[in-house]
């Protein structure tokens, strides 16, 4: 990880846009549904759970609301915090959600402190995997898991596709592919380390977007966005299905427990 000081990538167009899409309090792909499948057997009732990088905190609100947990958020960018902050207080879960806003560098927590650690498309932008996750060792109790969702890319280099849609997307991306993740986690202590593929499932839902955008939401969109705007994520979305039917993009999952 770095030192070096956050600038905001998310403007108030591209939050509204991705909250259309993948439905209010989201900034990551498949909304609530993707984060119910990716806790999908886990009791979390009264567990204390961080959430890293939860944006506008759609995320903390199924861990607090829908798996019981106790919830500690945390973003670089105090925009997308006040925002989550107004929907926890909405939903009557304030009390159950901490949202704390960090700066690149270790976590704010104290060693062996919390029961989960979950994400959804995070570490598709953090070039210094390592480094990460062994600090999400460190706060993790004896036996603790670490839960993820995240983005990351097939073993060929770049083609200009991908590098179209890096521009389009206006974000920082450092991908790895889903096998190197293994490694990764064995090297920052992690056992009992398991990695799946997505099987396709935001490659089709990505066609499904593309299709609203274009057809359903397009009125809402233009009202939202304004015809450059809406013309830029059009643009953006089509690449997406382009990079995702190539195999360069390949969403994954990936779980890790801290020895007890």
């Amino acid at each position: 990880m770095s030192g070096t000081a956050h600038q905001d990538e998310y403007h108030d167009a591209m939050v509204a846009l991705l909250e259309l899409v993948w439905g209010e309090g989201f900034m990551a792909p498949g909304g609530a549904e993707l984060v119910r499948e990716t806790l999908a057997g886990l009791d979390l009732r009264d567990k204390l759970v961080v959430d890293i990088g939860c944006g506008i905190g759609g995320g903390s609100l199924v861990l607090a609301g829908e798996k019981g947990a106790r919830v500690i958020g945390l973003d670089l960018e105090a925009p997308l915090l006040e925002r989550a902050q107004r929907y926890a207080e909405r939903a009557g879960l304030a009390s159950r959600i901490e949202l704390i806003q960090t700066t690149r560098g270790p976590l704010p927590l104290d060693d062996d402190s919390v029961d989960v650690v979950y994400s959804s498309g995070v570490f598709t932008q953090i070039a210094e995997k390592l480094g990460m996750f062994r600090d999400i060792f460190r706060v993790l109790r004896p036996g603790g898991l670490f839960v993820s969702y995240d983005w990351m890319r097939g073993p060929e280099p770049y083609s200009a596709d991908m590098l179209y849609w890096f521009e389009l997307e206006g974000l920082t991306y450092a991908m790895e592919t889903l096998e190197a993740h293994g490694p990764i986690l064995a090297a920052a202590g992690f056992e009992a380390i398991e990695l799946r593929d997505d099987s396709g499932w935001y490659r089709r839902k990505a066609h499904e977007e593309y299709a609203l955008m274009k057809g359903p939401l397009a009125a809402k969109m233009l009202e939202l966005l304004g015809p450059e705007e809406q013309a830029h994520f059009l643009e953006d979305w089509r690449m997406l299905t382009v990079v995702l039917d190539k195999g360069e993009l390949r969403p994954g999952r990936f779980r890790g427990c801290k020895p007890r």
